[in-house]
């Protein structure tokens, strides 16, 4: 059983309640957009830390994190992209990836729209935690937390950041 952090688009803004989120998290998965070295950093020295670049980050977190990441944890292999759209509408950058190989997870970001819904189609659960940070339309900052036990994903958090 792993229990996994996740957010997204902070564009380089550090709040301390992430650490305080995600204490009980074994893993802090990132969906772009992270905006400075130095959130990936605080992040990566607190708990294992996966992350994928977004389209505002610079060659420093480019070089660190791919633009895909297709991984396994606990039996569920898992697919992240920033720019990804959501079950019936996935961009084209990454819908021949999920059509061929769909996994049990697909986890995106760039809408800053908290989102969670189950593919029928694909038979894939697909996440986007919305935005942790506080560039962009949205109202409310959002993250995520849920539990992945022997390929079965559980006990999903949606976490409101105040302020």
């Amino acid at each position: 059983m792993v229990k996994i952090g996740l957010l997204s688009d902070t564009h380089g803004y550090w709040d301390e309640k992430y650490l305080h989120y995600f204490e009980p998290c074994d893993e802090i998965w990132h969906a772009g957009d992270i905006g400075s070295l130095e959130v990936a950093q605080r992040l990566a020295a607190f708990r294992t830390f996966r992350a994928v670049y977004g389209n505002i980050d610079g060659q420093d977190l480019r070089r660190l994190y791919p633009q895909t990441l297709r991984f396994t944890v606990e039996g569920a292999e898992v697919l992240m992209k920033h720019i990804g759209g959501y079950p019936g509408r996935y961009d084209p950058s990454i819908a021949g990836s999920l059509l061929a190989r769909p996994p049990k997870l697909f986890i995106s970001g760039h809408s800053h729209i908290l989102k969670v819904k189950y593919d029928k189609t694909l038979g894939m659960l697909h996440i986007n935690p919305g935005a942790a940070g506080k560039y962009g339309f949205h109202k409310v900052r959002t993250l995520v937390r849920f539990v992945i036990d022997a390929g079965v994903f559980k006990d999903l958090e949606v976490v409101e950041l105040a302020g």
